[in-house]
């Protein structure tokens, strides 16, 4: 489907947690923040909304992401229901974004309920910026889980968020490895993108470094996203939510692409976690 500035909406983004087994100082703020269990949306839910998104309006892609995805119970259940959904000329790609510290243990299972590919979240192969990063994670877990997603013949990209200058505070003063994760995930047969920090409360800036694959800019954006409490966003750097109308799925998207703006600007009623990047 077109919105209003002629860009083809066709990649559904699915927040279905806000919770995180990490705590990366870029993502989470130091309070932490959660919706209650109550107001997530079941699976049966998400798999009626993207139905719809599918079969009435054309999108080709999911990515499923928290969040980190693997926090939520029984998400190969979720992965199972949605695959249904992949047909040519229908659903496409089901991808998820995850950080990979639970990936070793559901790699096969999530590949053989239908899961394409998944990008894995690595800021560098230092251990102790690692931890720095994530709030004392740990790094030889999320190494055996891109290997094991591997091994299990899902497609792998490897996401490098690009540290700025002043998060030399948090990381104490550690340079930033890019190269080498770049080289671990080619040693693999991965691909690797960078990924711009950025704020949300900020004004939304499109990307001038060639590097820096994403966030994609305005003009070339595809997304609209579901968060996990049923409200859909049309702008990740936007106040904009429609809350989705079980008795009328297809007019709540019309109202979401509707409302997309041409460009972003500000978020600030939501956190990075609870959107889903």
């Amino acid at each position: 489907m077109q919105d209003s500035y002629g860009r083809i909406i066709d990649y559904l983004r699915i927040s279905i947690t806000d919770r995180c087994n990490l705590a990366c100082f870029y993502c989470m703020p130091e309070n932490g923040c959660h919706f209650e269990r109550r107001q997530l949306l079941s699976y049966e839910r998400i798999t009626e909304i993207s139905a719809v998104a599918v079969h009435d309006f054309g999108f080709r892609k999911i990515r499923i992401t928290g969040g980190e995805p693997l926090m939520r119970r029984d998400v190969v259940k979720l992965i199972t229901m949605l695959g249904v959904l992949k047909s040519p000329g229908a659903l496409e790609e089901l991808a998820m974004t995850t950080n990979g510290v639970l990936l070793a243990k559901l790699a096969q299972d999530l590949r053989a309920a239908g899961l394409d590919s998944v990008n894995v979240s690595l800021d560098t192969l230092d251990e102790r910026l690692y931890a720095a990063i994530t709030g004392g994670g740990k790094l030889a877990g999320v190494m055996d889980g891109v290997r094991a997603a591997i091994a299990a013949g899902l497609r792998v990209k490897i996401n490098t968020v690009v540290l700025l200058p002043e998060d030399q505070v948090a990381t104490g003063g550690t340079a930033q490895d890019i190269d080498a994760v770049r080289t671990f995930a080619k040693s693999l047969g991965a691909d690797h993108q960078c990924i711009a920090r950025y704020h949300l409360d900020h004004r939304k800036q499109d990307p001038e470094n060639a590097g820096i694959s994403r966030p994609p800019p305005c003009v070339a954006c595809n997304r609209l996203r579901l968060l996990s409490d049923g409200t859909l966003r049309p702008c990740l750097h936007a106040d904009i939510s429609v809350p989705v109308d079980f008795g009328d799925i297809a007019g709540s998207f019309c109202k979401a692409i509707d409302r997309k703006p041409a460009h972003g600007t500000v978020c600030t009623q939501k956190a990075l976690v609870q959107i889903g990047g």
